[in-house]
């Protein structure tokens, strides 16, 4: 029997999430660890589960995540913005129900760079009259 695998590419700030959505029991794999043992806030796994809990497909897949870049924050929205396109692929009639809850739009805020001449993106040095 052949392997049906559902790919999704996912991306926030610096962070980025390639996620495989296999028919399975549930089991979600982040860098070859648990889910719960690599991220320990249950905000964050809340975010990851949101696709999944939203279309009703939380038991039916075994999913394996390779994520990278960024901190714990923007990797747990790398990975539900890639479950959402890799939920996509496996059924295209998901699309609107993720499309309506902002699921595959892919947030665009980024580090602002810093510019010459300033301490930072927008301060600036101390300003002295004399």
């Amino acid at each position: 029997m052949a392997l049906v695998e559902y790919y999704g590419t996912g991306r926030r700030k610096t962070s980025t999430a390639r996620v495989h959505l296999r028919q399975g029991t549930g089991q979600i794999t982040v860098n070859n660890r648990p889910l719960d043992e690599y991220f320990g806030n249950e905000v964050l796994k809340m975010i990851i589960k949101q696709p999944l809990s939203m279309t009703e497909t939380n038991d039916k897949f075994d999913i394996l995540v390779t994520v990278g870049g960024g901190g714990p924050s923007g990797q747990a929205g790398a990975i539900r913005h890639g479950i959402s396109r890799a939920l996509q692929v496996y059924n295209t009639e998901l699309r609107k129900r993720l499309k309506k809850a902002g699921l595959l739009t892919r947030d665009p805020r980024m580090k602002e760079r810093k510019k010459y001449g300033q301490r930072g993106a927008r301060a600036r040095f101390q300003f002295s009259k004399r």
